[in-house]
């Protein structure tokens, strides 16, 4: 829900925030948004922002790679791509031309756990884009003359930004290897056999099942009250009739992880080795109360910034990486994850970086971390909070990401809260119980003149 890159550079300010704050305040996330659901089960969330007449419109489906068929990797992304091909109201390509001739921009993306489309025009705009979206909830018209130019795209998509890509390559082969059963393992683009075998009716079955009013979350933020909102998400949406009944996900479960793994991926593209490591740890929607906000501030105290320890020991100090960090990755529906990374200087090796690295672990597992390190991580993430608060479509996709990922509302209000109820203590303990290196993968990318480590793939 959080971008670790807008919280490194708010580590410098982290103290301006703590005055504005007052001790023990903070602000509430999406303070005054409002939730209710319609006949046909459609979720709806209204968050007030009235600086401007503009909306941010989102219709999010809690249906994402993850639940794809078995041997169908990609179809959630490819539909997502269909999305834009038509009805019998609007030709296809002509969503996004009508959206920007209306002075509005439009998009779409596809997670693990949830597909979402956003539209953000101008507040008189919006019965507009919500008849325009429920249109294509309910009537979308797909015929092979633009299904299959569309699997190109999606193919040459794939080419370019993975299998040209050497980190992308690598992210990819990191997580096939570190999952032994859940799906989170199989690429959101999906393997490109996969994806050369998707054609028109496996994209029309996946969104007759998943693309259901009661699979979905309307999400309007801006210049609008609940008491504008309600009748027309009434009218609009509450009208579709439900397509599927939608049961609870289930998903192959992971079985634990009793051994560490590791990967060497060589590209003579590589210019700069890369080190990663990523453990499995409990999600937001998993965890023990307490443990994932634990573990955001764990990770911001190891590797999110400049100051962080990380960063202060293997780039400032030992001069052995030219960047390193750490973060926790737990906006997810099931398992989440505890990650580093970090590059290699070129008089060092990234068994050097490793050596290093592990020493920081080892040093906060043994000794803990200090209060102050506490209360810059908290003052941190909070400002962060305030960020999020001032932009209507960042704060939208806050609340899209937690509710197609188990979380409410209150969950995403009271964030803020709990974090500052967060001790020393418990940081110590989700450190000593996560950072166990059997629940670990660990990764080097290297170019092809770089010395050997763990299994060439």
């Amino acid at each position: 829900m959080r971008s670790r890159s807008v919280r490194a550079a708010l580590a410098a300010v982290a103290g301006l925030f703590t005055l504005v704050l007052g001790a023990g305040s903070v602000l509430a996330l999406g303070e005054g948004t409002t939730t209710f659901t319609l006949d046909n089960g459609m979720q709806v969330v209204v968050i007030p922002d009235h600086r401007a007449p503009v909306v941010t419109h989102m219709v999010w489906y809690r249906v994402g790679a993850a639940d794809e068929p078995r041997g169908q990797s990609g179809v959630a992304h490819f539909l997502e791509h269909l999305m834009f091909k038509g009805t019998e109201k609007i030709a296809p390509g002509e969503f996004s031309r009508i959206v920007a001739r209306h002075g509005g921009q439009d998009n779409a993306f596809t997670s693990q756990d949830y597909t979402g489309y956003f539209q953000r025009i101008a507040k008189d705009r919006l019965p507009l884009v919500m008849e325009m979206e429920a249109d294509r909830m309910s009537n979308l018209q797909l015929s092979d003359e633009h299904v299959l130019p569309e699997r190109d795209v999606v193919i040459e998509e794939r080419r370019s930004r993975v299998d040209n890509e050497p980190a992308s390559r690598f992210g990819e082969q990191l997580d096939a290897t570190f999952y032994l059963s859940h799906p989170y393992g199989q690429p959101v683009i999906g393997w490109m056999h996969e994806i050369e075998a998707l054609d028109r009716e496996k994209a029309i079955a996946f969104y007759e099942r998943y693309y259901t009013p009661n699979n979905a979350i309307l999400i309007v933020a801006g210049d609008v009250t609940e008491q504008e909102i309600r009748p027309l998400a009434e009218r609009i949406y509450g009208q579709i009739p439900v397509r599927a009944e939608v049961a609870p996900r289930q998903r192959p479960k992971e079985p634990p992880h009793e051994a560490a793994q590791r990967l060497t991926l060589k590209d003579p593209r590589v210019t700069t080795p890369l080190l990663r490591r990523q453990y499995i740890v409990p999600s937001y929607s998993t965890a023990e109360p307490g443990e994932a906000e634990a573990l955001d501030l764990l990770g911001h105290i190891l590797g999110g910034g400049t100051t962080s320890r990380l960063y202060r020991e293997l780039v400032v100090e030992d001069q052995i990486a030219s960047y390193a960090a750490a973060w926790y990755a737990g906006d997810y529906l099931d398992s989440g994850t505890f990650n580093f990374y970090a590059g290699a200087l070129e008089d060092s090796t990234l068994e050097d970086v490793e050596a290093r690295m592990d020493a920081v672990i080892a040093d906060v597992l043994q000794n803990g971390v200090t209060e102050e390190e506490v209360e810059l991580a908290k003052n941190s993430l909070i400002a962060d909070t305030i960020y999020a608060v001032d932009s209507q479509a960042r704060l939208a996709r806050i609340f899209g990401v937690a509710l197609t990922s188990g979380q409410t509302v209150e969950d995403v209000q009271t964030w803020p809260d709990r974090m500052e109820r967060v001790t020393k203590d418990q940081i110590e303990d989700v450190a000593r119980r996560y950072l166990d290196i059997r629940y670990s993968i660990t990764g080097h990318l290297v170019g092809d003149e770089a010395e050997k480590s763990g299994n060439d793939q």
